[in-house]
Protein backbone atom coordinates (compact mmCIF):
# COMPACT_ATOMS: atom_id res chain seq x y z
CA UNK A 1 0.00 0.00 0.00
CA UNK A 2 0.92 3.58 -1.07
CA UNK A 3 1.12 6.22 1.68
CA UNK A 4 1.62 9.58 1.90
CA UNK A 5 4.30 10.96 4.47
CA UNK A 6 5.07 14.36 5.41
CA UNK A 7 4.93 17.51 2.87
CA UNK A 8 3.82 15.46 -0.07
CA UNK A 9 0.86 16.04 -1.87
CA UNK A 10 -1.65 12.65 -1.72
CA UNK A 11 -1.26 10.64 -4.90
CA UNK A 12 -4.74 11.72 -5.83
CA UNK A 13 -4.01 15.09 -5.87
CA UNK A 14 -0.78 14.44 -8.02
CA UNK A 15 -3.29 12.55 -10.38
CA UNK A 16 -6.05 15.69 -10.61
CA UNK A 17 -2.95 18.35 -11.05
CA UNK A 18 -1.52 16.17 -13.80
CA UNK A 19 -5.37 15.90 -15.82
CA UNK A 20 -5.77 19.84 -15.33
CA UNK A 21 -1.88 19.83 -17.14
CA UNK A 22 -3.08 18.23 -19.67
CA UNK A 23 -6.54 19.94 -20.08
CA UNK A 24 -4.66 22.85 -19.85
CA UNK A 25 -2.10 22.08 -22.71
CA UNK A 26 -4.73 20.68 -24.92
CA UNK A 27 -6.89 24.06 -24.77
CA UNK A 28 -3.91 26.33 -25.16
CA UNK A 29 -2.93 24.28 -28.15
CA UNK A 30 -6.86 24.61 -29.98
CA UNK A 31 -6.69 28.79 -29.26
CA UNK A 32 -3.40 28.01 -31.45
CA UNK A 33 -4.81 26.73 -34.22
CA UNK A 34 -7.76 28.65 -33.77
CA UNK A 35 -5.40 31.93 -34.16
CA UNK A 36 -3.33 30.17 -37.07
CA UNK A 37 -6.66 29.48 -38.90
CA UNK A 38 -8.20 33.37 -38.85
CA UNK A 39 -4.82 34.40 -39.90
CA UNK A 40 -4.46 32.20 -43.28
CA UNK A 41 -3.19 29.04 -42.07
CA UNK A 42 -0.09 30.48 -39.85
CA UNK A 43 -0.10 31.97 -36.64
CA UNK A 44 2.34 34.83 -37.42
CA UNK A 45 1.13 35.54 -40.93
CA UNK A 46 -0.60 38.99 -42.32
CA UNK A 47 -4.38 39.69 -43.03
CA UNK A 48 -4.75 39.24 -46.64
CA UNK A 49 -5.49 42.71 -48.66
CA UNK A 50 -6.90 42.42 -52.07
CA UNK A 51 -4.96 42.45 -55.28
CA UNK A 52 -5.14 44.93 -58.14
CA UNK A 53 -7.90 42.59 -59.76
CA UNK A 54 -10.33 42.82 -56.97
CA UNK A 55 -9.70 46.44 -56.58
CA UNK A 56 -8.62 48.58 -59.33
CA UNK A 57 -7.67 52.11 -58.85
CA UNK A 58 -10.39 54.68 -60.34
CA UNK A 59 -9.46 55.32 -64.12
CA UNK A 60 -6.97 52.14 -64.43
CA UNK A 61 -7.29 48.98 -66.34
CA UNK A 62 -6.84 45.63 -64.50
CA UNK A 63 -4.84 43.09 -66.36
CA UNK A 64 -8.05 41.20 -67.02
CA UNK A 65 -9.46 44.13 -68.52
CA UNK A 66 -7.16 44.86 -70.80
CA UNK A 67 -7.02 41.23 -72.20
CA UNK A 68 -10.58 41.19 -72.61
CA UNK A 69 -10.00 44.52 -74.88
CA UNK A 70 -11.21 47.68 -72.43
CA UNK A 71 -9.19 50.70 -73.18
CA UNK A 72 -9.41 53.75 -71.13
CA UNK A 73 -11.52 57.00 -72.63
CA UNK A 74 -11.02 58.99 -69.73
CA UNK A 75 -7.63 58.99 -67.93
CA UNK A 76 -8.07 60.73 -64.73
CA UNK A 77 -5.30 63.12 -65.62
CA UNK A 78 -6.08 64.89 -69.12
CA UNK A 79 -9.08 65.55 -71.55
CA UNK A 80 -6.81 63.19 -74.26
CA UNK A 81 -8.92 61.71 -76.75
CA UNK A 82 -11.96 64.05 -76.25
CA UNK A 83 -13.03 67.61 -78.25
CA UNK A 84 -16.41 69.66 -78.16
CA UNK A 85 -19.46 68.96 -80.35
CA UNK A 86 -18.10 70.72 -83.55
CA UNK A 87 -14.82 72.26 -82.28
CA UNK A 88 -11.37 71.20 -81.80
CA UNK A 89 -10.91 72.15 -78.27
CA UNK A 90 -13.22 71.71 -75.14
CA UNK A 91 -15.40 74.27 -74.21
CA UNK A 92 -13.05 76.54 -71.94
CA UNK A 93 -14.36 76.53 -67.91
CA UNK A 94 -17.50 74.43 -68.88
CA UNK A 95 -15.39 70.73 -68.31
CA UNK A 96 -12.40 70.90 -65.94
CA UNK A 97 -10.43 67.55 -64.80
CA UNK A 98 -11.05 67.52 -61.00
CA UNK A 99 -9.82 64.88 -58.71
CA UNK A 100 -9.40 62.19 -61.01
CA UNK A 101 -13.19 62.70 -62.58
CA UNK A 102 -14.05 64.65 -65.99
CA UNK A 103 -16.72 67.34 -64.01
CA UNK A 104 -19.13 69.51 -65.85
CA UNK A 105 -19.09 72.53 -64.12
CA UNK A 106 -22.61 74.38 -63.13
CA UNK A 107 -23.37 76.53 -66.06
CA UNK A 108 -25.12 79.45 -63.75
CA UNK A 109 -27.13 81.51 -65.42
CA UNK A 110 -26.59 80.86 -68.78
CA UNK A 111 -29.11 81.28 -72.55
CA UNK A 112 -30.71 78.00 -72.95
CA UNK A 113 -32.67 76.08 -75.79
CA UNK A 114 -36.19 76.04 -75.29
CA UNK A 115 -35.58 72.18 -74.07
CA UNK A 116 -33.23 73.53 -71.56
CA UNK A 117 -30.13 72.71 -73.62
CA UNK A 118 -27.72 75.47 -72.94
CA UNK A 119 -26.55 77.80 -75.72
CA UNK A 120 -22.86 79.03 -74.03
CA UNK A 121 -20.81 75.74 -72.96
CA UNK A 122 -21.82 72.36 -75.25
CA UNK A 123 -21.30 68.59 -75.55
CA UNK A 124 -17.83 66.69 -75.63
CA UNK A 125 -17.40 63.80 -77.76
CA UNK A 126 -14.91 61.08 -78.06
CA UNK A 127 -12.95 61.79 -81.31
CA UNK A 128 -12.53 58.19 -82.06
CA UNK A 129 -16.31 56.36 -83.25
CA UNK A 130 -17.36 53.21 -82.50
CA UNK A 131 -20.07 50.99 -84.05
CA UNK A 132 -20.69 47.92 -81.19
CA UNK A 133 -19.42 48.09 -78.14
CA UNK A 134 -19.42 47.80 -74.59
CA UNK A 135 -19.33 51.29 -72.29
CA UNK A 136 -18.70 51.44 -68.83
CA UNK A 137 -18.68 54.62 -66.84
CA UNK A 138 -19.43 55.95 -63.15
CA UNK A 139 -20.90 59.17 -62.65
CA UNK A 140 -22.62 61.13 -59.53
CA UNK A 141 -24.93 64.67 -59.96
CA UNK A 142 -25.16 67.46 -57.26
CA UNK A 143 -29.02 67.82 -55.97
CA UNK A 144 -31.16 68.65 -58.88
CA UNK A 145 -28.98 68.32 -61.82
CA UNK A 146 -29.97 66.47 -65.21
CA UNK A 147 -26.97 64.99 -67.63
CA UNK A 148 -26.25 61.99 -69.63
CA UNK A 149 -24.44 59.88 -71.57
CA UNK A 150 -24.91 59.95 -75.20
CA UNK A 151 -23.98 57.02 -78.11
CA UNK A 152 -24.95 56.19 -81.99
CA UNK A 153 -23.76 59.93 -82.56
CA UNK A 154 -23.54 61.34 -85.69
CA UNK A 155 -21.68 64.81 -85.65
CA UNK A 156 -23.00 66.05 -89.12
CA UNK A 157 -26.19 64.86 -88.22
CA UNK A 158 -26.16 66.64 -84.81
CA UNK A 159 -24.90 69.53 -86.44
CA UNK A 160 -27.44 70.06 -89.03
CA UNK A 161 -30.22 70.44 -85.99
CA UNK A 162 -30.13 73.22 -83.21
CA UNK A 163 -28.60 74.02 -81.12
CA UNK A 164 -25.27 73.20 -82.60
CA UNK A 165 -23.32 72.13 -79.69
CA UNK A 166 -25.70 69.29 -78.38
CA UNK A 167 -25.31 66.07 -79.66
CA UNK A 168 -28.20 63.76 -80.77
CA UNK A 169 -28.12 60.43 -80.00
CA UNK A 170 -29.69 57.74 -77.90
CA UNK A 171 -29.10 59.10 -74.46
CA UNK A 172 -28.10 56.98 -71.19
CA UNK A 173 -30.42 59.92 -68.56
CA UNK A 174 -28.49 61.01 -65.90
CA UNK A 175 -30.62 62.65 -63.18
CA UNK A 176 -31.70 63.27 -60.10
CA UNK A 177 -34.91 61.56 -59.77
CA UNK A 178 -36.22 62.84 -57.08
CA UNK A 179 -35.16 66.89 -57.21
CA UNK A 180 -35.18 67.55 -61.51
CA UNK A 181 -38.65 68.17 -62.47
CA UNK A 182 -37.83 66.24 -65.70
CA UNK A 183 -38.63 63.18 -63.56
CA UNK A 184 -42.22 63.54 -63.31
CA UNK A 185 -42.36 63.99 -67.17
CA UNK A 186 -42.42 59.66 -67.26
CA UNK A 187 -39.98 56.69 -66.54
CA UNK A 188 -38.25 57.40 -70.00
CA UNK A 189 -36.70 60.95 -68.63
CA UNK A 190 -35.42 59.06 -65.54
CA UNK A 191 -32.12 57.93 -64.58
CA UNK A 192 -30.67 55.52 -66.81
CA UNK A 193 -33.68 55.87 -68.73
CA UNK A 194 -32.91 55.51 -72.53
CA UNK A 195 -33.96 59.31 -73.05
CA UNK A 196 -37.43 60.10 -74.01
CA UNK A 197 -37.69 56.45 -75.67
CA UNK A 198 -37.82 53.66 -72.69
CA UNK A 199 -37.92 54.03 -68.86
CA UNK A 200 -35.94 51.25 -67.00
CA UNK A 201 -37.39 48.93 -64.91
CA UNK A 202 -39.43 49.17 -61.08
CA UNK A 203 -36.39 47.66 -59.50
CA UNK A 204 -33.77 49.75 -60.68
CA UNK A 205 -31.41 51.17 -57.81
CA UNK A 206 -30.12 54.13 -57.87
CA UNK A 207 -27.99 55.43 -55.51
CA UNK A 208 -28.10 58.58 -53.18
CA UNK A 209 -26.76 62.30 -54.53
CA UNK A 210 -23.11 62.59 -53.81
CA UNK A 211 -22.70 58.97 -54.08
CA UNK A 212 -21.06 57.50 -57.68
CA UNK A 213 -23.71 54.94 -60.04
CA UNK A 214 -22.24 51.99 -62.03
CA UNK A 215 -23.59 52.65 -65.39
CA UNK A 216 -23.29 50.09 -68.61
CA UNK A 217 -24.49 50.46 -71.85
CA UNK A 218 -24.26 47.55 -74.69
CA UNK A 219 -25.02 47.69 -78.36
CA UNK A 220 -24.50 45.03 -80.51
CA UNK A 221 -25.63 45.37 -84.09
CA UNK A 222 -29.71 46.24 -83.33
CA UNK A 223 -29.96 45.35 -80.07
CA UNK A 224 -29.32 47.23 -77.22
CA UNK A 225 -29.17 47.23 -73.24
CA UNK A 226 -28.89 49.81 -70.22
CA UNK A 227 -27.63 48.85 -66.70
CA UNK A 228 -26.96 50.46 -63.31
CA UNK A 229 -25.23 49.26 -60.60
CA UNK A 230 -25.16 46.07 -61.49
CA UNK A 231 -28.47 45.20 -63.11
CA UNK A 232 -29.82 45.18 -66.62
CA UNK A 233 -33.16 47.92 -66.37
CA UNK A 234 -33.79 47.97 -70.06
CA UNK A 235 -33.56 46.64 -73.25
CA UNK A 236 -34.62 47.64 -77.00
CA UNK A 237 -34.03 46.46 -80.43
CA UNK A 238 -33.75 49.11 -83.15
CA UNK A 239 -35.14 46.46 -85.63
CA UNK A 240 -38.46 46.06 -84.31
CA UNK A 241 -42.35 47.80 -84.47
CA UNK A 242 -42.02 47.99 -80.71
CA UNK A 243 -38.52 50.65 -81.42
CA UNK A 244 -40.65 52.01 -83.87
CA UNK A 245 -43.54 52.87 -81.59
CA UNK A 246 -41.41 54.24 -79.26
CA UNK A 247 -39.28 56.59 -81.65
CA UNK A 248 -42.34 58.06 -83.18
CA UNK A 249 -43.93 58.66 -80.28
CA UNK A 250 -40.65 60.61 -79.22
CA UNK A 251 -39.29 64.01 -79.58
CA UNK A 252 -36.56 62.40 -82.40
CA UNK A 253 -39.82 61.67 -84.40
CA UNK A 254 -39.22 64.16 -86.85
CA UNK A 255 -35.28 64.02 -87.22
CA UNK A 256 -34.55 61.82 -89.97
CA UNK A 257 -31.97 59.32 -89.52
CA UNK A 258 -31.87 59.44 -86.16
CA UNK A 259 -32.26 56.05 -85.18
CA UNK A 260 -29.53 54.55 -87.94
CA UNK A 261 -27.00 52.70 -87.16
CA UNK A 262 -23.52 53.84 -87.63
CA UNK A 263 -20.32 53.99 -86.10
CA UNK A 264 -21.02 56.88 -84.09
CA UNK A 265 -19.09 58.97 -80.96
CA UNK A 266 -19.76 58.62 -77.51
CA UNK A 267 -20.73 61.91 -76.12
CA UNK A 268 -20.90 63.97 -72.60
CA UNK A 269 -23.99 65.70 -72.29
CA UNK A 270 -23.56 69.63 -70.97
CA UNK A 271 -26.84 70.07 -69.67
CA UNK A 272 -25.89 73.16 -67.37
CA UNK A 273 -25.80 71.46 -64.05
CA UNK A 274 -22.97 70.08 -61.52
CA UNK A 275 -22.14 66.32 -63.17
CA UNK A 276 -19.16 63.87 -62.03
CA UNK A 277 -17.85 61.20 -64.48
CA UNK A 278 -14.29 58.64 -63.98
CA UNK A 279 -13.95 55.08 -64.88
CA UNK A 280 -14.66 55.40 -68.51
CA UNK A 281 -14.14 52.84 -70.56
CA UNK A 282 -15.03 50.76 -73.45
CA UNK A 283 -14.65 48.07 -75.75
CA UNK A 284 -15.68 46.93 -78.94
CA UNK A 285 -17.38 43.65 -79.13
CA UNK A 286 -18.45 41.43 -82.68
Amino acid sequence: MIRSTGRNLPIFGILALVRHVKIAAIVAGLLVVAAACSNGGEADSPMPTPNSEDAAMPNTLTVAEAADGWTLLFDGATMAGWRGLGRDDIPNGHWVVEDGTLRKVDSGQVPTAADGQPLEGGDIMTIEAYENFELSFEWKVAPGANSGIKYNVSEALSMANPPRSAALGFEYQILDDDLHPDARNGPNRTAAALYDLMGPGDSKSLRPVGEFNEARVVLRGTHGEHWLNGQKVLEFDLATPEFEALLAASKYAPVAGFADKRAGHIVLQDHGNDVWFRNVKIRTIQ
